[in-house]
């Protein structure tokens, strides 16, 4: 069984029946679970879908405002930046708070905001409220996985990581075609009018989230301001070094030196809002790792691709989408099957499997001849770089949630987030400077090449792992179950 959550020295402090809290320490009992899960998946969809269907949207967006397209990306970019820079204080504010009233506080502020776009009268509204968007899923997204680790009993912890997998690589390939579905009978404002019904039935279903006692530590503003300060930098950095790469270069120092002072000043605390004492820990820190290496080759591989079956192959758009379609819907095949798998053979090796899969799915694509039909083996390569990347990302995500103490699963979750969102920043950093430096047909091979590469670091990394996929990276820790605040 799994650890309590540890005792706060908070002053407010409310009882719960032992059998609350002995229900959750090991999950909760059915058929709450199911509530619980259905909230969870339900905002984690909610999020995911409308991040993928505003990209659709772009062009509608931009013609109705009357802005131009450059501008319109801003869209788009908003809503990104704003979830990678508080990822991990809302993590932090998780632990205070309570996971679940900040986890639900999240889906509130998302829905509230898309009453705000659906309103939209003009393009600085839009992204200024996308911003708001972007607040809420940086709630909802490393929450969610701290939830389930309450929400499931140790043993099926798998189960539940890939489910989530399964919603995520669902909802992201479903977004383009809901995106033009709606477009095709509404207009653009009823992309985000319908997430208010949606976030309405989520918000319903939080009653029955666990309730995991808070830490009530205190929340260091500064920290906060110098992590969104490096955040910020680097990804605004990373998007101008091709186009401006005196700007970009500035920016990309500036979140150097954040980083530094951020690191300096939550060096000496005991949890800090970079999770510095998980990274400690070998296991914890190698899937980190992984995890940026193989993030960093699957969104190469998505740029790169596109280009390539259309410039180079000359497949149509439609025929270049349905050669997309593959990938997700594999990561939704693998997901759960791994899961099965982690329960018999070392995480470890799944994920080295996972990552070479994915790398000779890349490679194969940017290795096949010019020549013939291309679409049935495309189909192939990118299935296989689909089966790979999720029998690489469940256990993966597994492993990271249970190297880190139960307390800590909302800052695993927040880390877990940022691997993610540094690895496609890096894949689409490193793309854009291909596509600057190499004509387009060397820059797509080379980025495929890098992207394979990529992909089989984070597989080879994975077996530096010194813990089985069962061993308590920390020890437990024997509370008292009535300290804390329930959230």
């Amino acid at each position: 069984m799994l650890s309590p959550v540890l005792e706060s020295n908070s002053p407010t402090v409310s009882r719960r029946t032992e059998s609350d809290a002995a229900n959750e320490l090991d999950g909760l009992p059915l058929p709450r679970r199911y509530a619980a899960v259905a909230a969870i998946l339900g905002a984690i969809v909610l999020v995911v879908l409308d991040s993928a269907i505003a990209n659709v949207a772009l062009p509608s967006i931009a013609q109705q405002l009357q802005a131009a397209p450059a501008d319109a990306v801003w869209v788009v970019t908003a809503y990104q930046l704003a979830i990678v820079m508080f990822l991990l204080p809302a993590s932090a504010v998780g632990e205070r708070l309570g996971y679940r009233r900040v986890f639900a506080g999240g889906v509130a502020l998302f829905t509230a905001a898309s009453v705000l776009c659906a309103l939209a009268p003009s393009l600085p509204w839009l992204v200024a409220a996308r911003c708001l968007q972007g607040l809420g899923s940086a709630a909802v997204m490393p929450l969610g996985l701290a939830l389930l680790r309450f929400t499931y009993p140790r043993r099926l912890l798998g189960q539940a990581i890939a489910w989530n997998a399964l919603a995520v690589a669902g909802a992201s390939a479903a977004g383009p075609a809901v995106g033009a579905g709606l477009l095709s009978v509404a207009s653009w404002p009823w992309l985000f009018a319908v997430n208010l019904p949606v976030g309405a039935l989520v918000l319903a279903a939080c009653a029955g989230l666990p309730r995991p006692q808070s830490t009530g530590r205190r929340l260091d503003v500064g920290s906060i301001a110098l992590n969104a300060i490096m955040f910020a930098a680097f990804v605004l950095g990373s998007d101008w070094l091709p186009s401006s790469p005196w700007y970009g270069s500035a920016l990309l120092v500036v979140s150097a030196g954040s980083m530094v002072l951020l690191v300096r000043r939550e060096m000496p605390k005991a949890a800090p809002l970079i999770p510095l004492d998980l990274l400690r820990v070998q296991s914890f820190r190698v899937s980190i790792v992984a995890s940026v290496c193989c993030f960093t080759g699957q969104m190469i591989g998505y740029l790169a691709l596109p280009f390539y079956l259309q410039h180079e192959l000359g497949l149509s758009a439609m025929a270049t989408g349905l050669l997309m379609t593959p990938w997700p819907l594999a990561v939704m095949v693998a997901a759960p099957l791994s899961a099965r798998l982690a329960k018999r053979v070392p995480t470890a090796w799944l994920c080295a499997v996972g990552g070479g899969c994915l790398a000779i799915g890349l490679a194969l694509c940017a290795a096949w001849p010019l020549h013939g039909d291309p679409r049935l083996p495309m189909a192939i390569f990118t299935s296989l770089a689909g089966l790979g990347f999720g029998f690489f990302q469940t256990p993966n995500n597994q492993n990271m949630l249970l190297a880190a103490p139960k307390e800590r699963s909302g800052a695993a979750g927040g880390a877990q987030g940022t691997a993610r969102l540094t690895g496609l920043t890096l894949g689409s950093l490193l793309m854009g400077l291909a596509f600057a430096l190499l004509p387009s047909l060397r820059a797509v091979h080379w980025g495929l090449t890098l992207a394979a590469l990529a992909a089989l670091a984070g597989g080879a990394v994975s077996l530096l792992r010194s813990q089985d996929r069962t061993s308590p990276a920390f020890p437990p820790t024997i509370v008292k179950p009535s300290a804390g605040i329930p959230s």
